[in-house]
């Protein structure tokens, strides 16, 4: 029996991904992936069989073998890198809403912190469509994916689910955080309203300082800001 409107409501991500994870059907500067979040396995090989039996254009759609560190599954989706990528990651998310009954799809590109409205114009915007703007784009937006950003800290492990960041090591607590902004600190540090306050933030920052690692970190109010080289992310601690 095939799905029917709304018969997977409440159990997929309303944030999927796109080309964070590698390809299997070829190179990736070839392939774009796109990875959703299930919460439950069943639902996952039905999404994932909708997605490969009703878009021929799909190259491969597949589930993840077991439980992710979240206790969700990931549905991943293939397709050929070229100028159609946009209409058809539309044409899909179409598919998905009314699968999920979520008309307020985003997506994160390359693990970013921000993510985007799902239309024609901003996935064309965000995705390279051919090798050549893939390798330029995946070199440029390094700092911009949340695991990299955090290339110098102590922690285990990384997630970002919806808009909230969870950081987690071992024989310690997982600290959450809301994501509020993302980009390069002198912009980002003028656009802040907040009172930057030394002596009342500095036992917070000396303690995300031996969580973390070796970051410039400053609390404005609320936000906290950690700088890496040139870039700042800020976030509201949980």
């Amino acid at each position: 029996m095939g799905l029917h409107a709304e018969d997977l409501r409440d159990l997929v991500d309303a944030v999927f991904e796109v080309d964070s994870y590698q390809s299997k059907m070829g190179e990736d500067k070839d392939i774009v992936t796109l990875s959703f979040k299930v919460k439950e396995k069943a639902a996952a090989t039905d999404l994932s069989n909708f997605l490969e039996k009703g878009y021929e254009y799909i190259l491969d759609a597949d589930i993840t073998p077991g439980e992710q560190s979240d206790g969700k599954y990931r549905v991943f989706v293939e397709l050929e890198r070229n100028k159609n990528v946009p209409d058809q990651i539309v044409e899909i998310m179409s598919g998905v809403s009314r699968l999920s009954g979520n008309e307020e799809f985003k997506f994160r590109y390359y693990k970013s912190f921000k993510s985007h409205s799902v239309d024609e114009e901003t996935l064309s915007e965000v995705i390279p469509q051919d090798p050549d703007s893939y390798n330029i784009s995946i070199q440029e937006n390094s700092l911009n994916n949340y695991k990299e950003f955090f290339n110098k800290s102590y922690v285990d492990e990384i997630e970002m689910n919806e808009n909230v960041l969870t950081v987690k090591k071992k024989y310690a607590d997982p600290l959450h955080f809301e994501f509020v902004d993302f980009g390069d600190t002198i912009q980002k540090i003028n656009q802040i309203n907040e009172t930057f306050d030394v002596l009342n933030s500095y036992p917070e920052i000396m303690f995300l300082t031996k969580y973390l690692g070796d970051y410039n970190i400053c609390k404005y109010g609320e936000k906290l800001v950690f700088e890496n080289d040139n870039k700042s992310l800020i976030v509201k601690r949980i």
